[in-house]
């Protein structure tokens, strides 16, 4: 952690006289900020009237929002995807294959444009900003380029947005290279394209395993549109790019800049607003200033340059909305790396380490975080958040590029994050990690990870009264929308997840990476998860929806309830209970009970246990079976004389049927009870019937 003390704070006149020259400040510097955004909002609206447009189709998740209702955080704009939209392009997908552009893709499908094509899209509401999801080519040897794509509403002065693959574009092996041309990172690692260890000088197909191809970019337009207006984007036709990739746009409408008069305002404290020069320093005055004084920190409309780590601790620092306060970053190398490990810094608001007391009573609001990491280091802190935050909030941030969005590190206890937006990392969105407590993450959009989007993981030691509630999770590159990893009394409820790609899948519970066991409660409801269910690349077979995997220990102290949730189009099974091989005959999953939910298509089985233990089911219901309702290996000792290691209980109210080609019509779940041996680790993927209304 970085933290630079050697700038003197200016010496502070007169509270009154700062006060009033805080006015003034603001004054001058916010309201025609203010003017403008109401003339945006609340002036004439568009002067050309809306031409003849084909009604938008507007998703959630790349799924009819009525689906979904009710699920996923409640967010201010309305998505469109680009294969529903009016296009000269050529549409990519549906697909779900790992390493490829519509795997990753919203929806698993997408809109490529050669140059001079374009999409348009209707807006269904009256908007004055976009946010478009895109990708276009690497450079021959990695590192990204940059190319334009012009935004043009009802055919009038088009915009140009730059649009740029410096941040996306991994290759190969766990921590993944920027370089394309890469050979292996790890011979000595068995790998699935030849099923062997391939040892040096081993030759694989270049570049191996492209991944992390999405970014986005927004842009504010010039007045409000109406709904019905059209918007196109164009990829010029002296782009940079021989492709522009177009996933979908997001459309909303921005309210005005919040202003805060009586506060400690950056600018009166040499914060440059146009992003210049370095504000670092300047946001260590007006805290030291506002914590010495009981004020707010104000960071006005403006781009601030800020490439270390703000230390907070006790204060409140709020923006004028994440749309026009941006604080931006570069990723700086460090001349010998931190007592952490950290090699690189940049910009992050960061609580003091939890072993120093950590910080309690900081409250953030209202601004974006850009920073500017390419490549994936573990041991960087680079995160838009971290530290040990108790008794604390983080309401309505945008986070993108830096390498987690949110990293804590407790013990701590008293979190709230709500509001937010955290896009385009390298690893995760968010991570409670070691001993968090009685913490909140609710109504967050997610979407980009390079690994777990939300992850709670208690490793040393236990979390425990967290909840994940109501945010929506879209399009990890790698591993699961939702993790818990160990911990006691947690709850997962009310939240959409869609488009996992390889290696994870939406929801995970997981006796893994050093965590602490589950026990008290762990209560996983009224979720939803879509298109969930990825290959595992080293085990070469598919995983649930919802899958719990033990490899440290059993799963087996905790209450574990499993209500009320949705699992549709699965692209594997719905639900998946496993155990490692090599400690099949040591740990096992005991106890889970499975009650109302919904599985609306699954590619293969609705249950797949490959570990010891028992579940219990009840008012599950499906349709849209691709093969046998349960695929049940046990521990894979083929005791066929007493049956499967794991066994099943029917509580009832368990409707639909399986694809049973001995038994067509098959009820999904009667006939394996209890413990019928049903195992086939690979059976045909049949792609079930589009998600309906039950």
């Amino acid at each position: 952690m970085t933290r630079d003390m050697r700038h003197p704070v200016h010496p502070i006149p007169p509270l009154e006289r700062r006060t009033a020259r805080l006015r003034r400040a603001a004054a001058v510097l916010t309201i025609p900020a203010v003017a403008f955004a109401a003339a945006v909002v609340a002036g004439p609206l568009a002067a050309t009237a809306a031409p003849a447009a084909p009604p938008p189709v507007v998703t959630r998740a790349g799924i009819d929002p009525a689906l979904v209702e009710g699920r996923g955080a409640d967010v201010g704009f309305l998505e469109q995807e680009a294969e529903n939209a009016v296009h000269t392009g050529t549409v990519i997908g549906p697909g779900r294959d790992a390493y490829t552009l519509p795997a990753e893709a919203s929806g698993r499908s997408a809109v490529q444009l050669a140059p001079g094509e374009h999409v348009e899209f209707t807006l269904p509401a009256a908007t004055n900003a976009i946010t478009v999801r895109y990708s276009i080519p690497d450079a021959a040897d990695g590192g990204g380029l940059r190319a334009p794509l012009t935004v043009a509403v009802n055919g009038g002065k088009a915009q140009t947005m730059t649009l740029t693959s410096e941040y996306s574009w991994l290759y190969n092996q766990y921590p993944f290279t920027n370089d394309p041309n890469a050979g292996l990172l790890h011979p000595d690692w068995w790998i699935t394209e030849c099923g062997c260890v391939p040892g040096e000088g081993f030759e694989v197909a270049k570049p191996f395993r492209p991944m992390h191809f999405y970014d986005e970019q927004r842009m504010l337009l010039p007045k409000t549109y109406r709904a019905g207006d059209v918007i196109r984007l164009t990829a010029p036709k002296r782009t940079t790019a021989a492709l522009t990739t177009i996933d979908l746009i997001d459309t909303e409408r921005v309210a005005p800049p919040h202003v805060r008069l009586k506060a400690a305002n950056v600018l009166l404290f040499g914060a440059d607003p146009t992003g210049r020069r370095d504000a670092a320093s300047a946001f260590d005055r007006a805290i030291a200033f506002a914590k010495r004084h009981e004020l707010p920190v104000y960071v006005p409309p403006g781009v601030f340059s800020v490439s270390r780590h703000i230390i907070i601790d006790d204060v409140t620092i709020e923006g004028a909305g994440n749309w026009y306060t941006v604080i931006r970053g570069r990723e700086v190398a460090l001349d010998e790396p931190s007592p952490d490990g950290s090699v690189h810094t940049g910009v992050g608001f960061y609580g003091r380490d939890a072993a120093s007391g950590g910080s309690t009573n900081v409250h953030l609001s209202g601004f974006a975080i850009e920073g500017d990491v390419r490549e994936r280091i573990d041991t960087d802190q680079v995160n838009g958040i971290g530290g040990a935050l108790s008794d604390s909030s983080i309401r309505g941030l945008h986070i993108r590029h830096t390498k987690v969005g949110m990293w804590f590190d407790g013990p701590m206890d008293g979190l709230v994050v709500e509001d937010n937006i955290i896009v385009d990392q390298m690893a995760d969105a968010l991570n409670f990690h070691t001993g968090v407590t009685d913490s909140t993450v609710a109504n967050t959009f997610v979407r980009n990870t390079g690994d777990d989007g939300l992850a709670m993981w208690s490793e040393h030691q236990s979390n425990s009264g967290n909840t994940f509630s109501r945010n929506t999770v879209q399009s990890p590159s790698l591993a699961n929308g939702i993790a818990i990893y160990g911990g006691a009394d947690t709850t997962v409820s009310g939240n959409l997840v869609a488009d996992p790609v390889r290696e994870g899948s939406g929801i995970h519970v997981g006796s893994r990476f050093g965590a602490e066991p589950f026990d008290g409660a762990l209560a996983i409801t009224d979720n939803s998860t879509v298109r969930s269910g990825t290959y595992e690349l080293n085990w070469n077979i598919g995983l649930g929806a919802i899958w719990f995997y033990a490899l440290d220990r059993s799963i087996d102290q905790a209450e574990i309830v499993v209500s009320g949730d949705h699992f549709l189009d699965s692209t594997y099974s719905a639900m998946m209970l496993v155990t490692e091989w090599g400690v099949k005959d040591q740990y096992r999953i005991d106890g889970v009970r499975f009650r109302d939910i919904r599985v609306d298509g699954t590619s293969t089985n609705v249950v797949n246990a490959r570990t010891a233990g028992s579940a219990s089911f009840e008012n599950v219901d499906v349709r849209g079976v691709g093969h046998w309702g349960v695929n049940n290996c046990g521990a894979f000792n083929w005791d066929w004389a007493n049956g499967s290691e794991f066994s099943l209980a029917d509580l009832g109210g368990n409707d639909g049927v399986d694809a049973n080609e001995f038994h067509p019509g098959t009820a999904w779940l009667a006939p394996y009870v209890p413990n019928l041996i049903t195992c086939n680790d690979r059976p045909p993927v049949v792609a079930p019937p589009a998600p309906s209304p039950w």
